[in-house]
């Protein structure tokens, strides 16, 4: 008897179909960004450019080689929008919910690329939480929008002033840090409305639902719906993560007369904590960041490469990556062998995990930056290493240097960028088009071997 053909997706691996479809998505967008009456003529940019801004929106990264509202029409920039939202939500997300809409039933092979894909914890519960997430950002951004639309309506009128609110809700909620409004964020520095919303939703989008979920179900009802260890380590992890930054700010910054100086003390604060939510994934720049010092600069770096949470709008290393690699090295020197977190004890397999992905991340930053110095050698060494970071991390802050890369450089952090989307460790995965299997073979083990 011959045996019923696999169906197609069947074939490959969940991280090896995610791969394809964002690679899928990029290309179209590139395409789309090619359309007659995207550009507005200043500043016309080439297929190379076009390719890379049509990176940075499906990889939520919001890195731009010119002026998003000067050089393009609103139905370029409308465009750009609708890529950083499908590729904040999750390209199989997006898929998921077109087949839903149009009224076919989502297969078990397609519930196990979603559960990849938005960080489920089973493959049944994927499809109901899809939902949620569905109207959980429909309210977001519609909420996001609203705020922000009483401040930029009086501005701007009624249709600019709409169009930019939820312009910059969506982007900022998928932490893509799109600007388009004239003058930029730097206005509102001050402005706690602005400011504030902004600075939430960036939050809430590098938390990732699935810890939201958990923390609204357990505030309706904590005795049934227990907070998560996961939920526990992240939240606590992001929270001395942005005091933290807060204060280091605060103090590297104050007198600063090109960032903290010239703002009132209660500006200062919220300044200095935007730039802390910032570097975090969301990429909007209320401060010059040229004109941080360079202890700031450093401080910036490090909460890029850190990043987001997992499953969420962000990148980088991830907190929980962090907060495992942190506890380990603690453990190490006070001569502990079980790493415990909130009572729990942390499995060994996570903690390989959280070394190896630390490892192939930096050698990631480390090989870009290489070839970035190599083809762009009149670059300043800070500039061109704060860019590489941005990129893999997928924030969008700059130092200005975007625009002064040439394209074999944009190249190199169009890559970046989206190895820094999809994630090193799944496109390692995807590369090997073998199952992993455990080996058959039981080695003996070998503890003279010198570490450190």
């Amino acid at each position: 008897m011959t045996s019923a053909r696999r169906p197609v997706l069947a074939r490959f691996t969940p991280p090896q179909i995610i791969a394809a479809l964002y690679l899928l998505g990029i290309l179209l967008g590139t395409l789309a960004l090619h359309l007659p009456g995207v550009q507005t003529g200043v500043n016309r940019l080439d297929s190379v450019k076009l390719l890379f801004t049509a990176t940075s929106a499906i990889c939520i990264t919001g890195l731009t080689v010119s002026d998003l509202g000067d050089g393009f029409t609103r139905f370029g920039q409308i465009i750009v929008i609708v890529l950083a939202q499908i590729g904040g939500l999750g390209i199989v997300t997006f898929g998921t919910l077109v087949a839903m809409l149009a009224g076919r039933k989502v297969n078990f092979t397609e519930r196990q690329l979603l559960r990849e894909q938005i960080s489920a914890l089973n493959v049944g519960g994927a499809v109901s939480l899809l939902r949620i997430i569905l109207l959980y950002t429909l309210v977001g951004e519609l909420a996001g929008a609203a705020l922000l639309a009483l401040r930029f309506v009086p501005q701007f009128g009624l249709g600019d002033g709409l169009y930019y609110a939820l312009f910059h809700s969506v982007s900022a909620f998928n932490n893509a840090g799109f600007v388009v409004m004239p003058g930029g964020m730097s206005q509102y520095v001050q402005d706690p409305l602005v400011s504030g919303v902004i600075a939430l939703q960036i939050i809430l989008g590098g938390l990732g639902f699935l810890v939201q979920l958990n923390v609204l179900t357990h505030w309706q009802n904590p005795r049934r719906n227990r907070l998560l260890i996961y939920s526990k380590l992240t939240l606590a992890t992001t929270a001395f993560l942005l005091v933290t930054g807060t204060l280091v700010y605060l103090v590297l910054e104050w007198a600063n007369p090109g960032t903290l100086g010239p703002l009132q003390p209660a500006g200062k604060v919220l300044a200095a904590f935007f730039q802390s939510v910032t570097p975090r994934s969301g990429g909007f720049a209320p401060l010059n960041t040229e004109a941080l010092v360079s202890g700031s600069l450093f401080l910036t770096m490090a909460l890029m490469f850190v990043g987001a949470n997992s499953g969420s709008t962000g990148g980088g290393i991830k907190t929980s990556t962090f907060a495992i690699l942190m506890g380990s090295a603690w453990n190490l020197i006070s001569g502990r062998t079980d790493l415990i977190a909130f009572g729990r004890r942390i499995v060994p397999e996570n903690v390989v995990r959280a070394g190896t992905i630390t490892a192939i991340y930096t050698l990631l930053v480390s090989g870009a930056f290489f070839a970035l110095l190599v083809t762009n050698p009149r670059l300043d060494f800070t500039h061109l290493l704060f860019e590489t970071i941005s990129a893999a991390a997928t924030v969008g802050l700059s130092m200005n240097t975007t625009p002064q890369i040439n394209d074999p450089g944009l190249l190199i952090l169009t890559v970046l960028m989206y190895l820094g989307r999809i994630g090193p460790v799944t496109f390692a995965v995807a590369i090997n088009a073998r199952r992993t299997n455990k080996s058959l073979i039981d080695y003996p083990p070998e503890r003279d071997i010198l570490v450190g």
